[in-house]
């Protein structure tokens, strides 16, 4: 089988490197009598968008000035106009009415609104909190402040607060037992601070 080089299919294209690109002739402004080149590009009008004329810069701004996108619309088509750009001329659907598209009796395009987002789901589904892993210190803290692994943030600072009330030593004639408590008490709940759970 012979073997096919590379070589053979590539064209070999060289520039000389004193060869400059020919001038392209400039381009002549749309507007009549005008000898200047024209170097800005406008539509041709509001139904003619792809449609492009050249214009010099003086007569750009003119064409500019007297431009009116809305010109013979009416207030409903300015008004429609106006909404539809707000969803990039895109047809949009309101939530909860788009029909299915329905193909010999059963749903063409089903799909499952679990989170009731478009007003059809009669039962919401049990959505579980996501589960809290606890280290060693952590639970140890909450265990000095007398609460369970799964207690939340407001368990918290309330039983917090409970505490440092019945330990405090104003509260107890000085009693060195419950300042010992309560000094368990603020060590744990600063653990669960720093631990970021309060």
């Amino acid at each position: 089988m012979a073997r096919l080089h590379s070589s053979r299919f590539k064209k070999d294209i060289r520039i000389k490197p004193d060869a400059k690109p020919e001038p392209k002739a400039p381009r002549p402004c749309a507007s009549p009598n005008c000898a200047e080149s024209a170097t800005h590009r406008l539509p041709r009008g509001p139904n003619r968008l792809n449609e492009h004329l050249w214009f010099c810069l003086e007569h750009a701004r003119a064409h500019n000035e007297q431009w009116d996108y809305f010109k013979g619309m009416s207030e409903k088509d300015i008004e429609s106009f106006r909404n539809d750009a707000i969803t990039g001329h895109r047809p949009t659907w309101p939530l909860g009415k788009r029909a299915a598209r329905v193909r010999n009796g059963e749903d063409a395009y089903r799909y499952y609104d679990h989170f009731g987002l478009m007003g059809d789901v009669t039962e919401k589904p049990h959505v579980r909190p996501p589960e809290r892993r606890l280290t060693r210190p952590q639970l140890v803290a909450l265990e000095a402040l007398n609460l369970e692994p799964s207690a939340t943030l407001l368990e918290i600072k309330a039983r917090y607060k409970e505490l440092v009330k019945r330990f405090h030593p104003d509260a107890n004639g000085g009693d060195r037992g419950a300042e010992e408590r309560l000094k368990q008490v603020i060590k744990a709940y600063g653990v669960l601070r720093a631990s970021g759970m309060t």
